[in-house]
This record gives structure tokens, sequence and C-alpha cells, in this order.
């Protein structure tokens, strides 16, 4: 199995540059002039030039809104230098939201990008979170 991301935002330029500038991503291709996508990591990510105040889904009232929100599904970026990749991602325009957290062998930290889609940095003392009871 392939997985891809895919991240709605206003402006599909100024979302190019924030990717691109925050996680050292490609811009790959542009697609009917409203999708980017970007390559450089593990996963491609799309980037989906979704009007703000648009419907999410024709099943639900939801509309998009890009002030800071909640999803239960967000992107966690893997880093090897966690303070690089935190100046990389202030520089490109992302807020951080939390103090590093330490669990199981990992350190995360909280951001929104300026679309107010939530991702955490997060670095792995191991390839994954530590488990004693594993």
């Amino acid at each position: 199995m392939r997985m891809l991301v895919d991240v709605d935002v206003p402006d599909l330029q100024k979302g190019i540059n924030f990717y691109c500038s925050a996680f050292d991503l490609h811009l790959n291709r542009i697609l009917d002039s409203d999708v980017a996508e970007l390559v450089g990591g593990s996963s491609t990510i799309y980037l989906l030039q979704k009007v703000e105040g648009s419907t999410c889904a024709r099943t639900s009232s939801d509309i998009r809104k890009y002030s800071r929100h909640w999803t239960p599904v967000h992107v966690d970026f893997v880093v090897d230098d966690l303070d690089e990749a935190v100046k990389r991602v202030l520089d490109a325009g992302a807020v951080r939201e939390t103090e590093c957290i330490d669990w199981r062998g990992s350190a995360c930290i909280t951001f929104s990008d300026p679309f107010g889609n939530g991702f955490c940095l997060i670095a792995f003392e191991n390839a994954t979170y530590n488990d004693e009871n594993a």
C-alpha cells in the first residue's frame, strides 16, 4: 500500500511556498491549476486549493475555515534534528503551539501551518516509539 497526504489550502502558491520551505519538499507538478504535487518525503503531499467557506462534503454541513481548527487526522513529520526542523518551519511561517513533549523515546512539538492545519514534528531516539512492554 502507498499513502498520499492531501492538505486543503486557500492559496496554492502560498501553500507550495510554505510546505517546500518548511519540509524541504519539491514541487513535482501542478494538476488542473488547483492541485500541487509535492515530493521529497516518504509520502507524496497534494495541496488542494479549496475556497474558504466551501462545503467539505456533500454529507456534511461543515465548511472549510482557514483559522486554526481541530481535525482528528493530522500529519506528523519525523525529523532527525528537532531544533533545526523547528527553526525551518517557524521561518517558513508555522505557528508553534506546544513545548516539547518527551514520550517513549520521542520528542514532539505541535504546530499549525499558515492555513490552520495542525502538524507535529517528531524526533525518535530509535526507529519508532519505545515500548518497554513489547
